[in-house]
């Protein structure tokens, strides 16, 4: 294998194509559907190439990136992860001025297969995957191609006309426009919410008497910074952006205003919760901590670690030397890996989060992790990978009020997800005391408001139901479960935001 070429390049209708087992510059790498379009159109770029018929994946695909191909013809193999032991071929033949693309699925003697395989001591897994057309792991998979698993991808052609015109060619100035054209993309295996779920803030969709959460004191009040950020996540559950500026900047005294409710009504409230979008955006920010420190207060500030905040580090030191382990920072590392946390966050973004890490880990601040499960691995394997990642950088986390890392469950409002009723709790062996509305608020400030108002959570900012005044005494009411968030993070996920 190794005398053999790493790329293969052929001519069929006057387009030329490089074939390569990975990409054209790593031949190992993952393409997927899901790989950014950017990524590909470097990948073809590269090549030099009208399209690239790659593999190693073995999830077959064709996509037009820019006017120019990306194929992956599947595997003979293995089966596509779809739950059938169909494996895939594909025929590229020209037709006229077009490509056509066929994508063709074999059937053929697995169960021989499988049982050559375990008579051989060879790992079962691969033998069981022949037989039902599901891998025995996720790992190198995207969050899309994970939703996709054991959804039958149906046989197609796809047809695609090469650019013949020079001038035609893409501009790098202008974001890669990708076409999909094979397979169909709504094969996400996704349970649905039943849209009858979630409408009475009194009753469930069954008729059940909905469980509701009373403040019993108010421990942590949260205050969203605003909802603009210097990157655009792919599964933001506030939808920040660098545009989205539903949720304006508060401002300094606006946040002194519900500092001094607490002082005037000696409410028992220990911690501040800054979020955003990015709070190191907020122009009053600094200002905003040493009020919340100086006042006596624990504060807990949520950062991505990017520019926004190291462009603070000056006045960040500061407050350290000043007010010690009361100032907690939780950076937002989605996954202990490079890929997987910039599938999430967009290229680039791992390393300029982990500098800002490192940056807070050397100087000293009380600095904890935030990651999310939603790739679906194992918990314990995805604790170690962060420990050893963050070990080897010689970083710290000491956690200070919360745990030095946090796995949030992941949110998604149109997954199906049980409603809470007043017999959960018994069933659950949970108590209302347990859910993090139980024992804290948040305020935003809306665009075109006059004035910030007080939810009942963090995960709900554009939701009205959930909205309960204009200052913290009026928020002092009970709350309805009465969202798919509401089971899965805090009830059934187990989750707050403050981590504890």
């Amino acid at each position: 294998m190794a005398g053999l070429p790493r790329r293969i390049d052929v001519e069929v209708g006057g387009a030329r194509f490089a074939v390569v087992h990975g990409s054209s510059r790593i031949i190992n790498r993952f393409i997927f559907s899901s790989t950014p379009a950017a990524e590909k159109a470097s990948e073809l770029d590269h090549a030099g190439v009208d399209g690239i018929i790659g593999g190693h994946s073995g999830l077959p695909f064709t996509q037009v990136i820019d006017g120019r191909l990306w194929h992956n013809a599947g595997a003979i193999g293995m089966p596509a992860n779809d739950g059938t032991p169909r494996v895939w071929f594909s025929i590229i033949e020209a037709d006229g001025e077009m490509i056509s693309i066929q994508h063709r699925a074999l059937d053929y003697d697995f169960g021989t297969a499988a049982r050559k395989i375990r008579d051989a001591g060879l790992p079962e897994g691969y033998a069981a995957a022949l037989e039902t057309g599901i891998w025995p792991s996720c790992d190198v998979l995207p969050l899309r191609e994970i939703r996709e698993r054991g959804a039958a991808i149906n046989e197609g052609t796809a047809v695609w006309r090469p650019l013949r015109d020079p001038l035609r060619t893409p501009s790098r100035r202008k974001p890669a426009a990708l076409d999909h054209a094979w397979p169909r993309l709504d094969r996400d295996n996704t349970p649905r919410l039943d849209n009858a779920k979630f409408k009475d803030p009194v009753l469930t969709a069954k008729g059940e008497r909905r469980a509701s959460v009373s403040l019993k004191k108010l421990t942590t009040l949260w205050i969203n910074t605003g909802t603009l950020c210097n990157i655009t996540c792919k599964n933001c559950y506030i939808e920040s952006s660098p545009r989205n500026d539903r949720l304006v900047y508060i401002s300094r005294l606006e946040v002194a205003g519900f500092l001094d409710e607490i002082a005037t009504d000696n409410l028992p409230t220990e911690e501040i919760g800054l979020t955003g979008g990015e709070p190191f955006m907020n122009p009053d920010i600094i200002g905003i901590l040493e009020d919340c420190l100086t006042r006596g207060f624990k504060v807990l500030i949520l950062t991505n670690a990017m520019r926004p905040m190291q462009r603070h580090k000056k006045a960040l030191v500061d407050l350290k030397d000043r007010f010690g382990a009361c100032l907690s920072v939780r950076v937002s590392l989605d996954h202990y890996s490079t890929e997987r946390h910039e599938e999430e966050r967009g290229p680039g973004t791992f390393a300029a989060a982990f500098a800002g890490l490192l940056w807070l880990g050397k100087n000293g601040f009380n600095v904890s992790v935030a990651g999310r499960t939603m790739w679906g691995e194992d918990t314990a394997a995805q604790r170690a990978g962060y420990e050893r990642v963050l070990s080897e950088a010689g970083i710290s986390v000491t956690g200070g009020q919360s745990q030095p890392l946090i796995l949030f469950p992941e949110m998604e409002a149109a997954r199906d997800v049980p409603e809470i009723t007043t017999d959960c709790w018994d069933i659950l062996n949970k108590s209302p005391d347990d859910v993090m509305c139980s024992s804290s608020r948040m305020v935003v400030k809306r665009k075109g408001a006059e004035r910030p108002a007080v939810l009942a959570c963090t995960l709900l900012p554009y939701d009205e139901a959930f909205e309960l005044g204009a200052t913290l005494k009026e928020a002092d009411r009970a709350v309805p479960l009465n969202h798919p968030y509401c089971a899965q993070f805090c009830v059934l996920g187990g989750s707050s935001c403050s981590g504890k």
